[in-house]
Formats: structure tokens, C-alpha cells, sequence
């Protein structure tokens, strides 16, 4: 007689460690605690560091919870509508997500079909997407919007079970992540027993990530944090330059390590050169390619702004191996596996602990591999902040995202979305959006005033129809009845707000990309410039497409794009004067202390190094006049506001006019006459007091508020960015949100839009929360004052700095050479 079959297994994830094993793998703990507790109907958070599994992690618990609805035969049926809604920040992950989310599925033969749903997608899917949704549908924040704002929202997410939310960190403190809580409680108002979990490999406040991926409902499931406690060997080195400079200044260094990063990249087989800027991006692949002509067609470039086609081009090689070396910007910091990359390179500072292990994970990016970055420092003091970001990995001191508090703005969109997507009664949406971390603080008068905004336009446009975008039905419900406004909204929907962008395209046919507006201004016919790592010569500009030719000339100008800026994260900065501490008592840890010894000795013997609870102060005259320098360690945009807090503070005793430089270390104020520096240390000059009235008093605030209301105005509705291919140019976009800040200001002074374009500027162009904590660290601390006869290393890139203003590149080298050969002289005579 055959033997009879072994009876089927009774643990409910039995299926998922089966397809494990027939793939020759071996789930983690983690993943197993994450599929019961999903089959148990939680929700919860899964923290684990890159290539160690999230995703199956999370996609594993809604398969099994089909094929143990479907005992008999879970591969039997048609495929089942929506079920599951996979949330990613970047479309370009999507088709990645896909693929991946696919193989079980295949493998076990379920019936579900699986699309995805971006601003890429054809409009043939789109199109059967409007009759019938697949079982699993990856989309990104906006396009969820999009898909709430259907008249029958509520019948498409019906039969809706879970939703995961991919890279949640890089989406929890943005308007994006805003969106994304808004949407879930929607959801969740539809299908209470929804399950939602996020997936994040580095962030600092998981407690508070959970919350608002959660919402703070009155009875709500704590939900689970689920940790993935697996080793993971991060090696964080750096490329040390071959002479240090004892004066270095920002990016003096260039381009110079080019033969040190040639090697590093020779040294395996697929490499990623991560820049912090798209510049930069441009700049680093035209450097390889003429140092290493050979590597034409292995060596690739990658950021955001390149037309969708070469980008995908581009990832495909790395997935295959094709490619021994791409230079990219964060665009591929995320999701993608990659796992032929061995060798990752980081050049400049990553400016914080979590960017530095996102980026390292890019190599090893699987299960017990070697994840390794090798940092390339643009000024020799950039090493103190490398062997700073390993003492914060290794202390876990990873950044947390800090939450949005209640962006009006985005609350008018979303109410008009809803509008859309069927209608909703005041009462009920209020109580739903309060669900939410982010307005669960949503004053009455702050919800009665958005929805006057969206009904009226407000008391400053009540008199114009195409602002009365909502109206009330008789029996109190509020609908959106205008198509026109319908589909202006439609096309709105999102919180990426960037300056307008032009296509670059050959005369004769062919996209290379886009480039903000502001560059394409400045060009002139026969012009040259590089992008896309290809020599261009500029022909004209139409209808916002820049026409271009080939140029024979690799010379020309580099694209700048806004938004480059980074400035050093608050957990980098603590260990950053923690090794700092360490160099004053003398010790020198690790080869890149050792390295920048020469330049702290100087430091020391001219004037001082600072102790971690130290605020050192230079005073120094030359011939420009008198410099104060103060060095708090707190990253460019705190130092930014302290800058222009201390100059207003000091001009109160005595009327004084001020130049302003700062760094990520510190700050310089220069005058033509002594400041009264002893006078404003005892009224006051570091007191966190009176902050709310100082700060805008010593800016331009009124100004800084009009260019942050011009994104509100954007994500609000009030202003329209055109329909395709007759986009407004920034100009115009410039011009029509500053002439309603200017209305509002002068006729409708209560408009919260204006209140919270004065709230942005404070806290995310100022950092203003961060800036009193400083002033509070600063006050509690001691004051070393010191006034060397020259000027000390520390101070010498601020120097630089204000200099750089005044005169060209070229000029600005020769004059910063002749500063340096004095001071070396001066310190090689000890003087």
C-alpha cells in the first residue's frame, strides 16, 4: 500500500517558511513575529536595517492570511479586488516592489493580480485601473489621493485589508507623510479593522513614527514595534588625502582625490559614488570618465532629474552587474536592492548618522553581508565629521524625524478631496482627521476657518466663484459640484512643491531631462553647458523645453539646482564635539583624527580647542576689520539664525552694522568697529529668551515668509500650476502667491496661511526649535573667549566663505592661497 501523504502542517505560516525553504532560505524571528502578529490582526512598525528582509516581512502576513481563508484550494477563483495597498515615497521604487512582491506570488500560484499605480504608469492601465483595481496595488502618497478623490472611493477600497507603508522614515516629518495619515484615517473610517504596518530601516523616535502611522483614535490598538535583531556589520572608513592643508576651506579640495576614488572604485566589481548634490552628481561622473576614458559605457550617472528612461537604464545595469560604477544623489539611497554593488563611496560629509547607514546598506545590501562606505572628504576638517558619524552608529545615536504639527495648507487639500470622493458631513470628517497625529491638536476655529477657506475663499476672496471650490448641499453635505474645479484639484493634488522645471531636449529629438527654470534664465544662445554627463550647447527655449545641440567642448557650466543645502544633524554635531573634547585633552582616535592633528595642533596653540560643553569665541582683527567667530557645532541653518539673533542683540547697545558668514561650525560676525562683545555676554547675548520676538525682529521675516507662502499657496489650491505643456513659468507662480500674501496680510491679517508661511520660515529655514535648544545648551555652558593675533584653522573657512561672495572662482582660489602661505609661514615660524 502507498504510504499516506504527512498531514498538513497546523501552524498558519507554515506556507511561508515552505517557499523560504524552496528558495534556500531561512527566516529570521522577526519576520516570523511580524507574519503572526499580522494574522492576529495587528498593525505595528518593523525597524530593521537595510537588505535584512522588510519586505517580506510585511507582504508574507496578507498571503498567508489568503491561503488560510482558502484551505481547499488557495490557487482556485478569480483574482479578488483590492486588498492590500503597498505605500511607496518614489515612484522609481515601484517597478522594484513589483518584481519583488511578485515571486511568491507566482511561486505559490495565488490568483491575485498585482499593478502598480504612480505618475509613471500608462494610461492603458490607468485606464482599466478606473474599472477594476488589482488584488495588491503599489502607488505612491499622491496617487493614493488621486484615487481617494473618485466618487466611489468607498466601494473601490471595500474589500481593503491592510496597508503597508514602505520607507516610512523617509516620509514621517514631511507634508508627504501628512498626506499619507489623512489617507489612512479615510481609510480607516471605511474599514476599522484595517491593518496598517510600516517598514523603516533608520529612524530615532519609533514610538513617535508609530503613532502617526497608527493615528491616536480613542481605542486604538497599541500595535507592535517590531525590531529586526540581526547583526549587521557596517565598515565606515575614509580616503585620507594625501597632504593635509593646516587652512582648509570648503571644498578645497575638489576634485583632487579623483586618483584615490579611481582606486577605490577598481577595487571591486560594481561600485556607487553617492554625492550630496546634483551638481556635485555631474561634476564627480565628468571627472571619472576623463581620468578613465575606457570606462565609457560602464560608468553611468543617476539623479532625480534625468529623464525616467536613462534613470531605469541605469538601475537596470547596476541590477545586472553591467555597470562598474554609477555617481548618484539620494535618488538611489532607497529601496532598490541592488546586490551586485560591493564598494560605496560617499563624497563630502553625509552630513548625519542615518544618511551615512542608508547609504552603506547600498553595498551588502542582503542578509549577513558586509555593508561598507568609504567617505571622500571635499576639506580635510570633513574627517572629524566621519570618524563623528561612526562613534554615532555605533552609540545608535540615529536622527529622529521630528513630526508636522497641523499644516493647514495641506488639511484645505484634503478636504476638497474628500469633496470629491463622495461628500462629507463637518462633524464627522473633523472627529476623522483628529484621528490623526498630526491634527489631533485641530482647534474648532482652525477647522472652521479651513472649511470657510475652501467654501468662500475666505474673507479676502469671497467675491471671486472659482475660490468657492466646496459647497454646501441642502441636507449639509459638502460636495464638489464644478468639473473645471474638479479637475484643476485633480491635477493639484501632492505637497511637491519644486521651482519650475524645464525639459531638456536635442533639436532633434530625444530627452535628456529637466532643469530648474532659474538656470535656463541665465543661458544665451551658444552657451555651453553639461548635463546628463553630455557636453551641451544651449539653442533656445520654448514653451518651457530647452532646446539643445551636442556641444565638441566637455567645459561648460554645471546646473544648479535649489534645495542643496544640508546641514548637519543634531546627533552628528554631539559626537562631532564629543571627538573634538578628545583632541583637547590630546587624543587623536583613529586615522582620521591622526590625519587632521596637524590642523588641530595649529588650532590649539593660536587659540583653543573647545571642550563638548564649550562655546568658543575668537576675536580677530586684520585688515577687513573685526571679526567675532563663535563655534557652537550646530550645522548651518542654526547658525544661520544665531547669525542675524546675535548681530540684533548686540546693535541694541550700540549701533553697529554687521557682515555675516556661517558654517556647519560655526559663525562669523564682521564689523568695522569693535563689537561691545563683554556688554552683550552679560545682557543677555546667549539667553533662549525672548526668542519668538528677536528672531523675526534681526531677519527679513515678513520677505522669507512671502517665499515659503508661495509653497502653501501651491499645496493649498489657491494657486494653479497650469495644465500640461502650458506649465506657468516660477516667475508667474512667484508673482501670483505673492500678491495673495500681500492681500491677505493687508485685508484678511487673521488668514492662518499667512500664520503658518511665518511658522515655516522659523522652524524649517531656521531650524527655531532646534536654535533654542542651542541658545539653552550654550547658556548652561561656559564661554572660553579667546583673541588670537591671526587667523586659527576653525576660522578660516568662514573667512573663505564671505570671501567666495565678493569675486569669481578663479580669483577666489589665488586670493585664499596667498591668506594660506602667510598663515603657514606664520605657523612654521611658531609664531
Amino acid at each position: 500500500m502507498p504510504r499516506a501523504a504527512a498531514p498538513p502542517s497546523t501552524d498558519p505560516v507554515a506556507p511561508a517558511d515552505a517557499w523560504f525553504a524552496a528558495r534556500g532560505w531561512e527566516p529570521f524571528a522577526f519576520q516570523r513575529d511580524v507574519w503572526r502578529a499580522y494574522l492576529d490582526g495587528e498593525g505595528g512598525l518593523i525597524h530593521a536595517a537595510t537588505g535584512t528582509g522588510k519586505t517580506y516581512a510585511a507582504w508574507l502576513g496578507p498571503v498567508l492570511e489568503w491561503i488560510a481563508e482558502h484551505p481547499d484550494d488557495p490557487t482556485a477563483g478569480k483574482a479578488p479586488p483590492l486588498r492590500i495597498l503597498w505605500i511607496t515615497p518614489l515612484r522609481a521604487l515601484a517597478a522594484d516592489t513589483e518584481e519583488a512582491l511578485r515571486a511568491p506570488l507566482t511561486d505559490l500560484r495565488l490568483p491575485w493580480t498585482l499593478e502598480s499605480r504612480t505618475g509613471d504608469t500608462s494610461s492603458a492601465v490607468r485606464s482599466r485601473q478606473r474599472t477594476r483595481l488589482p488584488t495588491a496595488l503599489v502607488t505612491t502618497p499622491e496617487s493614493l489621493a488621486l484615487l481617494l478623490s473618485r466618487d466611489d472611493a468607498r466601494q473601490l477600497f471595500s474589500d481593503l485589508r491592510a496597508v503597508v507603508v514602505d520607507e516610512w522614515h523617509e516620509l514621517m516629518g514631511t507634508k508627504r507623510g501628512v498626506q499619507v495619515e489623512l489617507a489612512l484615517a479615510r481609510l480607516r473610517g471605511w474599514r476599522p479593522a484595517l491593518r496598517t504596518w510600516g517598514l523603516s530601516a533608520t529612524i530615532g523616535n519609533l514610538h513617535d513614527a508609530q503613532d502617526a502611522l497608527l493615528g491616536t483614535a480613542p481605542g486604538r490598538a497599541q500595535g507592535r514595534i517590531i525590531r529586526a535583531h540581526i547583526p549587521k556589520e557596517v565598515v565606515v572608513d575614509a580616503l585620507i588625502p594625501p597632504t593635509i592643508e593646516r587652512f582648509p576651506w570648503a571644498g578645497h579640495l575638489g576634485t583632487q582625490m579623483l586618483p584615490q576614488v579611481v582606486a577605490a572604485i577598481k577595487e571591486g566589481e560594481t561600485a556607487i559614488v553617492f554625492t550630496n548634490t546634483r551638481s556635485q552628481t555631474e561634476i564627480w561622473y565628468q571627472a571619472l570618465l576623463d581620468a578613465r576614458p575606457d570606462w565609457a559605457g560602464q560608468i553611468a550617472l543617476h539623479h532625480g532629474s534625468l529623464d525616467r528612461a536613462r534613470r531605469e537604464w541605469v538601475e537596470n545595469g547596476l541590477r545586472s552587474g553591467k555597470l562598474r560604477c554609477v555617481v548618484a544623489t539620494s535618488s538611489l539611497d532607497l529601496g532598490v536592492d541592488f546586490s551586485p554593488v560591493d564598494r560605496v563611496l560617499q563624497i563630502g560629509s553625509p552630513k548625519g548618522v542615518a544618511r551615512l547607514l542608508q547609504r552603506a546598506g547600498r553595498s551588502g545590501h542582503r542578509p549577513g553581508a558586509v555593508s561598507r562606505v568609504t567617505c571622500v572628504p571635499t576639506n580635510a576638517l570633513e574627517l572629524i565629521e566621519v570618524a563623528a558619524a561612526r562613534d554615532g552608529m555605533h552609540a545608535g545615536a540615529v536622527e529622529s524625524r521630528l513630526p508636522v504639527d497641523r499644516p493647514l495648507d495641506l488639511l484645505a487639500q484634503h478636504v476638497v478631496t474628500v469633496a470629491l470622493g463622495g461628500g462629507f458631513r463637518s462633524d464627522a470628517l473633523k472627529a476623522e482627521v483628529r484621528t490623526t497625529r498630526a491634527y489631533a491638536g485641530l482647534m474648532d476655529d482652525e477647522w472652521q476657518w479651513v472649511l470657510d477657506f475652501v467654501t468662500r475663499g475666505g474673507d479676502a476672496l469671497s467675491a471671486y466663484p472659482e475660490f468657492q471650490r466646496v459647497v454646501i448641499s441642502e441636507d449639509g453635505t459638502y460636495n464638489v459640484g464644478d468639473k473645471q474645479i474638479a479637475r484643476r484639484h485633480r491635477m493639484s493634488i501632492g505637497t511637491i512643491v519644486s521651482d519650475a522645471s524645464v525639459t531638456v531636449k536635442y533639436l532633434g529629438g530625444g530627452s535628456l531631462g529637466s532643469v530648474e527654470e532659474g538656470f535656463i534664465a541665465r543661458l544665451k544662445p551658444g552657451d555651453k553647458f553639461v548635463f546628463a554627463g553630455k557636453p551641451l550647447e544651449f539653442v533656445r527655449v520654448r514653451d518651457m523645453v530647452a532646446w539643445v545641440r551636442r556641444a565638441t567642448s566637455i567645459k561648460g557650466m554645471i546646473p544648479r539646482w535649489m534645495g542643496a543645502r544640508m546641514p548637519l544633524s543634531t546627533e552628528l554635531a554631539a559626537s562631532l564635539r564629543g571627538r573634538l573634547e578628545e583632541a583637547s585633552r590630546g587624543v587623536y582616535r583613529d586615522p582620521e583624527m591622526q590625519a587632521i592633528r596637524p590642523i588641530l595642533e595649529i588650532q590649539a596653540r593660536w587659540s583653543r580647542i573647545p571642550a563638548a560643553d564649550e562655546l568658543l569665541l575668537e576675536r580677530v582683527k586684520t585688515r577687513e576689520g573685526h571679526h567675532l567667530f563663535f563655534f557652537p557645532f550646530e550645522g548651518r541653518l542654526v547658525h544661520e539664525g544665531l547669525a542675524a539673533l546675535f548681530a540684533y542683540r548686540i546693535s541694541r547697545l550700540l549701533p553697529i552694522s554687521f557682515t555675516f558668514s556661517m558654517n556647519d561650525y560655526g559663525l562669523e560676525l564682521l564689523s568695522p568697529d569693535p563689537a561691545p562683545l563683554d556688554e552683550a555676554l552679560a545682557a543677555g547675548l546667549l539667553s533662549p529668551r525672548n526668542l519668538l520676538e528677536d528672531v523675526p525682529a534681526s531677519l527679513n521675516a515678513t520677505e522669507m515668509a512671502r517665499r515659503q507662502f508661495r509653497e502653501i499657496a501651491r499645496v493649498a489650491g489657491l494657486v494653479f500650476q497650469g495644465f500640461p505643456h502650458a506649465g506657468k513659468t516660477a516667475r508667474q507662480l512667484q508673482a501670483s502667491s505673492g500678491l495673495f500674501f500681500d492681500v491677505f496680510t493687508r485685508y484678511d491679517p487673521g488668514n492662518l496661511l499667512v500664520s503658518q508661511a511665518h511658522r515655516e520660515v522659523l522652524e524649517r529655514q531656521l531650524e527655531s526649535s532646534r536654535l533654542g535648544r542651542t541658545l539653552e545648551r550654550l547658556a548652561a555652558g561656559r564661554v572660553a573667549v579667546t583673541t588670537p593675533r591671526r587667523t586659527p584653522p576653525l576660522a578660516f573657512p568662514l573667512l573663505v566663505d564671505r570671501t567666495r561672495e565678493a569675486v569669481t572662482s578663479e580669483s577666489l582660489a589665488d586670493r585664499v592661497r596667498r591668506m594660506q602661505v602667510a598663515l603657514e609661514k606664520a605657523a612654521d615660524t611658531g609664531k
